[in-house]
């Protein structure tokens, strides 16, 4: 059975289309309804139900979406890990890093990457925007959330929980909030992505949930800034764990309303295609899973 027609019914119950799934491939509708064609017809199966106005999964094809997953998943660790008992974790690993994580908690990692594979060069791209793959000539990008483009490849790190904060020195000066809403009496340190202005924040407890729209007299688009301003008593951060845990242990910063769970985000390591997921790839998609859950643990 040919594995591009496993692909290619993945990527067509995914996009919901046979055209779209074309589309995303750069291939011709009518090849990707033949390769759909081919395997329902080894397979003996009606796969999925096409009419004029759209694409339906049948109950047997959603059952062997499930195996046919696994089964491409445990072809790709097969490859890998013949690939790694040859020793091939080499060449060149082009990786962006977003700003904070590259030059505070992911920079020792990479080392050890390179450590346990000499053979293996490292050029990093440090910055909070997720990279043109093509033009900034990348990898592979390491970024909170899961990307929106349903064509790149994300691998799941972490889930990690955000963490409001703020130094010993501004609480001295302002005070301790301890309800969501005294937020809006503080200077809450904020974060710009692509024009976008992350100036709601949300927490939970047993009685309900809190969405509350802070102000602020700072604002970056480079989270390691929004941290050190938070280091230095500017105000009022609301950061990944992992982003500012070190600080906390060291007691730059202090965690500010425990009783209340903020939202968490999920921590993604995103490739541009399957061609890019090479052992190295791997190799530092396991570290990273190992070394995330090791922080967080402690």
């Amino acid at each position: 059975m040919n594995t591009s027609d496993l692909e290619l019914f993945i990527r067509i119950v995914e996009s919901g289309s046979i055209t779209e799934a074309a589309k995303q491939l750069n291939i011709t509708p009518s090849a990707v309804s033949s390769a759909l064609k081919r395997l329902e017809k080894q397979l003996d199966v009606q796969l999925v139900i096409r009419t004029t106005r759209q694409l339906r999964i049948t109950s047997q094809g959603e059952q062997y979406l499930f195996y046919c997953r696994q089964a491409l998943q445990a072809l790709e660790q097969g490859r890998i890990a013949a690939h790694q008992m040859q020793g091939k974790i080499s060449g060149t690993l082009r990786l962006s890093v977003s700003s904070d994580l590259g030059r505070n908690v992911v920079l020792p990692w990479i080392d050890e990457l390179v450590d346990l594979h000499p053979s293996l060069c490292v050029d990093l791209t440090v910055g909070d925007s997720l990279s043109d793959f093509f033009l900034d000539q990348v990898d592979v990008a390491l970024r909170y959330g899961k990307p929106e483009d349903s064509t790149l490849v994300s691998f799941h790190i972490a889930t990690v929980s955000r963490i409001t904060c703020a130094s010993p020195g501004y609480i001295a000066s302002f005070g301790t909030p301890y309800h969501p809403d005294d937020l809006r009496k503080h200077n809450c340190l904020l974060y710009r992505r692509g024009g976008r202005l992350f100036n709601n924040w949300e927490y939970m407890d047993d009685s309900g949930s809190y969405k509350v729209k802070v102000d602020s007299n700072r604002v970056s688009n480079d989270t390691d800034i929004v941290r050190r301003w938070a280091v230095c008593g500017k105000g009022i951060a609301n950061r990944a764990e992992i982003d500012v845990i070190s600080d906390l242990r060291s007691g730059q910063l202090v965690q500010l309303l425990p009783r209340f769970q903020s939202s968490s985000v999920e921590l993604h390591l995103i490739c541009p295609s399957r061609k890019q997921v090479n052992p190295a790839v791997i190799a530092f998609r396991e570290l990273l899973r190992k070394r995330v859950k090791q922080m967080i643990a402690v």
